[in-house]
């Protein structure tokens, strides 16, 4: 049974644990996790591919050791910055909330997590299938020292995944694609009283810009995310005011959707750089697929009917931003996302939980757990 005192106290104990990433060190916190996992008697594997930057795996074995279904939050934290108004370590709980860095993201799906693997224990209940948890470190800047390792190697083969780094019970089940580009325009350097004796880079950029910012995406459109769009991130050129500029640079952000390929945003970019630029350099800095799984596939329905066990209305819905989802889909594996953190929250100011979150998202998370069939997956 769900003990939600416990839960309460065990996400304090968890915001209380300095996992900020960067600098990113994740061993107090995997330490902690390591040692309530082996207490209720769980195989528990580290694999760190960093030092100090430790990923935590338990299995909780099931009546059929053919299929496994992970679930997965991370560890680390965003850095708390200087403006908080309580101490981010704290854990204070004021009218119904937990304040602390990571409250929401994601230590109270960490939280969760635990609290159901110890119900689950206490009630010696025999799942259909292997339970796997993998703790990662390293999702706040990425994910190359956690998940992507993990599941590159063949550490992690589950059969299907649920990725719990989300807010306010929704079901993801599309996201964009990501692109980022940095785009280095060389010119020509001269005395500032002379333009005409140089080539001003920056002149360059801009014009490269202006004609990014006129063409208009072509996509088709999907019912779960806004259209495709594209953030000037960074701009940076030029050695003095008095001096044409011969060199300029500018970040990227590309956010794609499921029909779109990433190649075809970069071949765009080139031929309109050539139409303005003789010396470029394109540096692709990151990609990252778009991911979409069918709303009717067994994993969705699953989760989705544990929600309407508890009056929780389904929000079935697409990602902006980039998470993990989509690694899953590099090895084949069908996933979603869902959480309990509070919306508006995560990375923010007094970040919080909601307790009536985390209490419900224990019972959510469970009733799916018990009534999972990986025979209909």
């Amino acid at each position: 049974m769900i003990n939600k005192q416990r839960l309460i106290r065990l996400t304090q104990e968890l915001i209380r644990i300095d996992s900020q990433n960067p600098p990113g060190n994740e061993e107090k916190i995997c330490g902690f996790v390591e040692k309530y996992l082996k207490r209720l008697g769980l195989k528990v594997e580290v694999y760190a591919f960093k030092k100090g930057r430790p990923n935590i795996l338990a299995c909780l074995k099931g009546a059929n050791a053919g299929h496994t279904l992970l679930i997965t939050p991370h560890l680390d934290t965003v850095p708390s910055g200087k403006n908080w108004n309580l101490d981010p370590f704290g854990a204070l709980i004021r009218k119904g909330k937990i304040y602390g860095l990571g409250a929401t993201d994601c230590k109270c799906n960490l939280a969760v997590s635990l609290e159901v693997i110890n119900s689950l224990v206490e009630e010696k209940q025999i799942l259909d299938y292997n339970l796997l948890l993998a703790a990662t470190s390293d999702e706040e800047c990425g994910s190359d020292l956690g998940l992507i390792p993990l599941l590159k190697k063949g550490i992690l083969k589950p059969d299907a995944a649920l990725v719990l780094d989300a807010d306010d019970f929704v079901v993801v089940v599309a996201q964009k694609g990501l692109l980022h580009i940095k785009v280095k325009i060389s010119g020509k350097k001269a005395h500032g009283a002379y333009p005409w004796r140089g080539i001003n880079a920056i002149d360059i950029a801009l014009e490269i810009l202006r004609d990014l910012k006129a063409r208009k995406f072509q996509y088709k459109k999907n019912k779960y995310l806004r259209p495709p769009t594209m953030n000037i991130g960074t701009i940076r050129g030029g050695d003095k005011v008095n001096v044409v500029s011969d060199w300029c640079e500018f970040e990227l952000d590309f956010r794609f959707l499921p029909g779109t390929r990433a190649e075809d945003l970069i071949g765009r970019l080139k031929r309109i750089i050539v139409k303005h630029a003789k010396k470029f350099k394109i540096e692709i800095e990151g990609i990252q697929n778009h991911y979409q799984i069918d709303p009717r596939h067994p994993l969705v329905k699953g989760f989705v009917s544990a929600l309407e066990d508890f009056k929780i209305k389904p929000q079935i819905s697409g990602s902006e931003g980039a998470t993990t989802i989509t690694f899953f889909q590099d090895q084949g594996i069908p996933a979603i996302a869902s959480g309990f953190g509070s919306e508006g929250c995560a990375h923010a100011i007094d970040e919080y939980v909601k307790i009536g979150n985390l209490h419900k998202g224990a019972l959510v998370l469970e009733r799916f757990l018990k009534n999972y069939h990986p025979a209909r997956s």
